[in-house]
């Protein structure tokens, strides 16, 4: 992207953000609350996940989405993501209504509606020169990655989706992802890795 079209697509794109996300957490806030309810019903308190997560930058900040396991406990054996999964849990994950509360996170300016998912903190020294490259734009709620297999994409691919994203970005592209990303929430695909529950843990590239 040349200067001064960047400059009015990053304008563009954060005013877009400001208005969805404003306009999405009063239209789910009552979706939100039934949520909330479930969520303590059925996994206990806290109600909000919260983690520190790489942003722009490499910024450190921290990603709010509703609960879907249950807490850590060694004594019963809930210790691995499948065991701490429920039903519940899966269920809450392929509706994708695990992911309102990063509404706020877009309002405060930490996410984009679009952008490469925002991945812990601990993986950063892990990329290559290359994967870093999804740390020059904001990180999204929704991306190229997520409409071509969600977590079922191989991490190396997973982050040359990324990179194809952050050299492509427009205003076009945005809306295009935007509008798939909803057959992808509703078709449920791709909500877990082939062998892993959520996404299997990145340990570095093999190129790398």
């Amino acid at each position: 992207m040349r200067g001064s079209t960047n400059l009015a697509y990053q304008i563009t794109k954060r005013i877009f953000d400001i208005v969805a996300s404003s306009v999405g957490l009063i239209l789910t806030s009552p979706i939100m609350a039934v949520t909330a309810l479930m969520v303590r019903h059925n996994l206990g308190s806290p109600v909000i996940f919260s983690q520190d997560r790489a942003g722009k930058d490499g910024k450190v900040f921290y990603l709010y989405k509703f609960r879907t396991m249950l807490e850590p406990n060694t004594s019963i054996g809930l210790i691995s993501d499948e065991d701490r999964l429920t039903e519940f849990g899966r269920r809450l994950r392929a509706s994708s209504m695990d992911e309102l509360p990063s509404l706020w996170n877009i309002l405060k300016g930490d996410m984009s509606l679009v952008g490469p998912r925002p991945l812990r903190v601990s993986y950063l020294s892990l990329y290559t020169s290359e994967e870093a490259r999804r740390h020059e734009v904001k990180p999204g709620l929704t991306g190229l990655a997520q409409i071509n297999g969600r977590n079922s994409v191989p991490w190396e691919q997973r982050f040359k989706l990324d990179v194809a994203y952050v050299e492509n970005r427009s205003v076009k592209l945005d809306c295009e992802i935007l509008y798939r990303t909803v057959g992808v929430v509703l078709s449920h695909d791709g909500i877990s890795a082939e062998d892993s529950v959520t996404m299997t843990p990145f340990t570095g590239s093999k190129n790398g």
